[in-house]
């Protein structure tokens, strides 16, 4: 499984909300992680789509978290971004070829089939249990003053 380099922007974002006391641009967010700004606007747009961030008008507007970090599950951002498709796409390959089952004969999952998709249901929950708050933690741990650093800087003045 491979995601998409949008699932890693748009978790950096929201844990970075997370220190700033008022909205971000979205320009601001761009320069402060190194992405084009046309870039991380589609993150942007998808996590707006998704409920769990929003965009505030105005002079001293940007972006904002929904609700609290607490409630925004890193499973919430990797499907606002990638969708909620399983990672699984069972084509019955055993239907197909010189020795190909009938449909009927197909009514229940294989054993291959069966397991991907309790892969992905383990990889779900496992994302579903880690929060936005929970991430921030883990990054103030490994960097004691880099949230308030950001915080910091996303409200200093622009040139």
């Amino acid at each position: 499984m491979r995601l998409s380099g949008g699932v890693e922007s748009a978790l950096h974002c929201c844990v970075v909300l997370t220190a700033s006391a008022a909205p971000v641009p979205a320009a601001r967010l761009a320069e402060l992680h190194g992405v084009s700004a046309t870039y991380l606007a589609k993150q942007l747009q998808a996590l707006s789509r998704a409920g769990l961030m929003q965009s505030v008008q105005g002079k001293s507007g940007g972006y904002v978290l929904t609700r609290s970090a607490t409630e925004i599950t890193v499973l919430d951002v990797v499907e606002a971004i990638e969708g909620t498709r399983s990672t699984f796409i069972c084509t019955e390959i055993r239907q197909r070829g010189p020795l190909a089952r009938p449909q009927e004969a197909c009514a229940a999952p294989c054993p291959i089939a069966r397991t991907m998709y309790a892969a992905d249901r383990a990889w779900r929950a496992a994302l579903r249990e880690v929060t936005i708050a929970d991430l921030s933690g883990a990054v103030g741990e490994y960097d004691g003053g880099v949230l308030s650093r950001i915080g910091a800087w996303l409200l200093s003045p622009q040139p």
